[in-house]
């Protein structure tokens, strides 16, 4: 009988109590329990080679350090070849392997976990003990196989939006070292074709710094003039010039209603003559195109939690517009002037509403909210809200970016982060309030090289620019900026180009005599018919800083 307890050699005696617990004492085998989860937890695959198969506990184990491997080899990647990672995660063939990898290797974690909880044999343990072997078991299981699996659904997510967002042509490459990319608002309705945008502005990225500038053409802008090879060129070789109802916003729906077979093979015809619009307005080359569907922006500001800014003034919620008196009736809310944090709907009217200011002071808004968006747009927020996010994108985001280049192009965006950006506005403060009627294209792209020039560290030393990106001013060059000119009479940080912050201004919250401005005030204001008293009172709604 005692030949049956012991094996002979160096092999394990049957009174182990890792392998063989029947012989160990209650305590050792609630102990033995909650190693065996730790070490499936921690290094799947172990528990099986020192208490359980260890054919199984090998194979485990081999893949185990493999993924550690992989692991390793992504971040020594991430130091050296952060766009490589990023392109690897975001392409649509790799994105696909790696989710079926991962929901693999969360199977098997499970399956582990089971086999573990077999190897443990909760019969052997003390009826008290059991149900906290359980719980460390179910704990350990959600941590590990639970989280893989999470994982794998969050990575199928972004690849489904991807696919739906982004095109699948070629990769573009940077023209004069810079990426640029138009951004339109789209206002898009049931009883309309197509989107007429609402908002016009283009994102020009170095290609090795990321330093961003952003130029705003309002949608008023006429005659615009189409670059060389624009079909539209042969419609209108002097520019879309038709009268008052020719502005560059309306070119995306007549080509849409009128001149699709102008874009044989082309998916959105109106988007693509509205950047060949702009792109000869301004005399640079814009590669590829972002539309956000206004209408669904909110959606996509609510799954980020709101915005912060800081708002300079009171700014309205507009209400229904009377074609008789040419006056909107009784806001239907107003977003008061300080620091304020803004939802989805709230955001939307920030960056629509004009009444009582000009298109001017709402670009100046769009501007602020596209800056607060990008700058709060961060890891943390993108990891807790990525399926919101994910999900919003696919319903208000069209692109014809190539999928296979966002890795690229996400790496600039992190290399942007935290750079100041420079803005122009082809109307006011940059330019005369007609200018956008009567536009000189020579002074434009004047401008625009300037704020290229400033937008590039190789531009900046060439052009004779201080390190904090002010342009240096020859003498007689009156306010000429990097970011264009302003009057004299704007604060000396208003004319650097840069991006404002909130010791720039103060807002304005109070009437000339020092009383506080309300919502009570403003709408006695509006009963009592004095709309003059009311601008007087928002005119400097057209400031505002992304917090």
């Amino acid at each position: 009988m005692a030949s049956s307890s012991v094996t002979h050699g160096s092999g394990p005696s049957l009174t182990d109590p890792v392998r063989y617990p029947v012989s160990a004492s209650p305590a050792v085998r609630t102990k033995r329990a909650f190693v065996l989860v730790l070490l499936t937890l921690l290094v799947p695959g172990s528990a099986q080679l020192v208490a359980g198969d260890r054919k199984l506990g090998r194979t485990a184990l081999r893949v185990t350090l493999c993924v550690w491997a992989v692991l390793l080899l992504a971040v020594v990647l991430l130091l050296v070849n952060r766009s490589l990672v990023i392109s690897i995660v975001t392409n649509p063939v790799t994105s696909l392997l790696l989710v079926v990898l991962m929901a693999a290797l969360a199977v098997g974690w499970a399956l582990l976990f089971l086999n573990t909880l077999r190897i443990i044999r909760p019969v052997l343990l003390a009826p008290r003990a059991r149900p906290a072997v359980g719980i460390a078991l179910v704990v350990a299981l959600v941590l590990g196989s639970g989280s893989m699996g999470y994982a794998a659904y969050l990575l199928n997510v972004g690849r489904n939006a991807i696919g739906s967002i982004f095109a699948s042509g070629p990769a573009m490459e940077p023209v004069d070292g810079r990426y640029n990319f138009l951004m339109m608002g789209g206002d898009a309705g049931d009883d309309r074709t197509g989107r007429r945008p609402d908002s016009l502005s283009v994102l020009s990225v170095d290609a090795q710094t990321g330093q961003t500038a952003i130029i705003s053409v309002p949608r008023n802008f006429q005659n615009a003039q189409f670059s060389e090879g624009s079909p539209m060129r042969s419609l209108y070789p002097d520019g879309y010039d038709c009268g008052d109802e020719c502005l560059i916003n309306a070119i995306n729906t007549e080509v849409t209603n009128e001149h699709t077979d102008l874009y044989p093979g082309v998916a959105d015809p109106g988007a693509q003559a509205t950047v060949e619009a702009v792109s000869g307005t301004l005399g640079m080359k814009i590669q590829a195109y972002v539309l956000v569907d206004m209408e669904g922006f909110s959606t996509l500001i609510d799954a980020m939690g709101g915005i912060r800014i800081k708002a300079g003034g009171w700014v309205p919620m507009s209400g229904y517009f009377d074609e008789a008196t040419k006056t909107h009736g009784m806001p239907l809310g107003w977003i008061p002037a300080g620091d304020q944090t803004l939802n989805g709907a709230q955001a939307l009217w920030y960056g629509r509403s004009r009444e009582y200011v000009d298109d001017y002071s709402r670009i100046q808004r769009q501007q602020c909210v596209q800056q607060a968006m990008l700058k709060q747009l961060d890891p943390a927020t993108l990891l807790s809200k990525f399926e919101d996010i994910a999900g919003a994108g696919t319903k208000v985001v069209e692109s014809n970016i190539s999928s296979a280049q966002l890795g690229s192009f996400l790496d600039l965006a992190i290399k942007a982060r935290g750079k100041d950006v420079k803005r122009l506005t082809i109307g006011p403060p940059d330019f005369d309030a007609s200018f956008s009627t009567n536009p000189d294209f020579d002074q434009i792209h004047d401008r625009v090289d300037q704020l290229l020039a400033s937008a590039s560290a190789k531009g900046a030393q060439s052009a004779g620019m201080p390190d904090d990106g002010a342009a240096v001013q020859p003498a007689g060059a009156g306010h000429i900026q990097a970011a264009g000119a302003f009057p004299a009479s704007l604060p000396a940080a208003a004319t650097t180009g840069k991006q404002p912050s909130p010791s720039d201004f103060t807002p304005v919250t109070t009437t000339p005599d020092g009383e506080p401005i309300t919502e009570e005030m403003l709408t006695q204001l509006k009963l009592e018919g004095d709309e003059e008293a009311i601008r007087q009172l928002v005119a400097t709604n057209g400031q505002c800083a992304p917090l």
